[in-house]
C-alpha cells in the first residue's frame, strides 16, 4: 500500500539545519508584492535592510521550504507527486522571527486522515534557535487516490462567517511576472512559470503558488488591521481553496474579533471565485 499510517505516524522526525537572512527576507517580501510605492515607510519595512521586519508567513519559506518535501519522503509514504496538493497551511509563532538566523527543523508526518478517495497528511514542522522555539508550521497535503487505508476521516475547520458585512475590504493585484519573483524563495514547480506544463496540469496558463496567496493576504491584514505590526500575529491558518492567476487581483474581505481576524479571499475578475477559505489570524 503506498500509504501505511502506522508507519508513517511512528517514524522518527527528520531534522536539519536551516538559516536565513536580510537578503531571503527582502526576497520574500518582494516575490508578495512588496515595494510599491518603492519609497513609502510603509513598505521600506518589507524591503531596505535598516527597517527590516519579517512578515510571519516566511516561516513557509525559510530553509527553501524543503521541510514540506522531506516530509512527503517519510517511511510509510510513497505517493505520486502528480496527485499532490497542497489543501491548507498554518503556522503558529513563539516569537518574532528574527532577520537573521540560524535555526534546527525537524519534520515529520503529525496525523493521517482518510477522505475515501483521497488521503490528508499533515506534515508538522518545528522550528527552534539556541534561544528556543521560534514556529510550528503544520501543511495539510490532500492526495488523490490514496484513501481507503481504514484511518480516521480527521476533524472540520470550517469557519463561519459573521452575518454582517466585512469591517475591511482590500484588493491586491497581483504582478504578471510575480510567480516568477516568488518562486526564487525556493518553490520551482514548473507549474508556475512554464505555460506548456501548465497545460498538462489542465490550466489555460501557469497559475500563482497558494503559499503566495497565503503570504499576500497576511501582509493585507498586518498592514491595515494590525496597524503595520508583525509581531501581534500569533497564529494564521488557512484552506486553499482555488487557484488565482497573475495578472488577477485578489479580494481580501476582514472582519474583525477579539484577539482574531477572519478572512476570506476570491479572484475579482472571475466573479469572486474562492482562492482562500476558512482563513484566520490570530493575534494579540
Amino acid at each position: 500500500m503506498p500509504i501505511d499510517a502506522a508507519r508513517a505516524l511512528a517514524a522518527d522526525p527528520r531534522q536539519g539545519d536551516i538559516g536565513w537572512d536580510h537578503k531571503d527576507i527582502q526576497l520574500y517580501h518582494l516575490g508578495l508584492g512588496a515595494g510599491l510605492p518603492a519609497t513609502d515607510p510603509d513598505e521600506l519595512r518589507y524591503t531596505l535592510e535598516s527597517k527590516l521586519h519579517v512578515l510571519p508567513s516566511f516561516a513557509t519559506v525559510a530553509g527553501a521550504g524543503m521541510a514540506m518535501m522531506g516530509g512527503l519522503a517519510a517511511p510509510g509514504i510513497d505517493v505520486n507527486l502528480a496527485h499532490v496538493l497542497h489543501g491548507g497551511q498554518s503556522i503558529e509563532l513563539h516569537r518574532p522571527i528574527p532577520v537573521k538566523g540560524k535555526a534546527t527543523s525537524s519534520a515529520k508526518v503529525a496525523a493521517l486522515y482518510d477522505k475515501g478517495k483521497a488521503a490528508v497528511i499533515v506534515l508538522r514542522t518545528e522550528v527552534a534557535d539556541a534561544d528556543g522555539p521560534l514556529w510550528t508550521s503544520d501543511a495539510q497535503i490532500f492526495v488523490r487516490g490514496e484513501g481507503g487505508f481504514g484511518g480516521e476521516r480527521g476533524p472540520s475547520v470550517k469557519e463561519e462567517r459573521p452575518g454582517r458585512a466585512p469591517d475591511r475590504v482590500e484588493e491586491r493585484h497581483i504582478r504578471e511576472d510575480q510567480a516568477l519573483l516568488y518562486r526564487l524563495s525556493g518553490d520551482w514547480n514548473p507549474l508556475h512559470a512554464d505555460p506548456e506544463f501548465a497545460k498538462l496540469a489542465g490550466f489555460d496558463k501557469p497559475i500563482l503558488h497558494g503559499l503566495c496567496s497565503y503570504g499576500m493576504t497576511l501582509k493585507a491584514v498586518v498592514d491595515t488591521a494590525l496597524g503595520g505590526d508583525v509581531s501581534r500575529v500569533r497564529a494564521y491558518r488557512t484552506r486553499f481553496a482555488g487557484i488565482v492567476f497573475p495578472g488577477e487581483t485578489l479580494r481580501i474581505r476582514m472582519w474583525q474579533e477579539p484577539g482574531r481576524v477572519l478572512v476570506s479571499v476570491t479572484a475579482v475578475e472571475r466573479d469572486d471565485a474562492p482562492v482562500l477559505a476558512d482563513t484566520v489570524v490570530e493575534h494579540a
